[in-house]
């Protein structure tokens, strides 16, 4: 495997980044397979409609959220999980202030080298 990328760290040593729009997103841990990340969510604050390769499965830790997943809309409260299949359409309106676990496979390389869209915020 090339240039394996590993980061070990507890989030109590790692800085929130402020992306906009109400959105602020913590690194939990990653190498090149695997990436955790904390997302904070103001109320009103969206995760705008995006696709990506990687696949993505979110738990909810808090708050209350509506995804739409390929055109589908789902309430996703505190305690539930959502699965998104690569190169789905997909998005996340804050009904009420919470928190979201995002992993991602493989590592999301836009999100640690900034060369993406940020898909949070206008």
């Amino acid at each position: 495997m090339e240039n394996v990328r590993q980061k070990y760290f507890t989030s109590k040593e790692m800085k929130w980044e402020d992306l906009g729009g109400g959105v602020q997103r913590q690194f939990l841990g990653y190498d090149n397979q695997i990436m955790m990340v904390k997302v904070k969510f103001d109320k009103g604050a969206e995760g705008a409609p995006h696709e990506h390769f990687h696949t993505q499965s979110t738990y909810c830790a808090s708050g209350k959220f509506e995804f739409t997943i390929d055109g589908e809309k789902k309430i996703v409260e505190a305690g539930d999980g959502v699965y998104i299949s690569p190169n789905l359409l997909h998005s996340a309106i804050c009904l009420e202030e919470g928190i979201l676990i995002d992993v991602f496979s493989p590592v999301r390389e836009d999100f640690l080298d900034g060369s993406g869209v940020s898909y949070f915020g206008k």
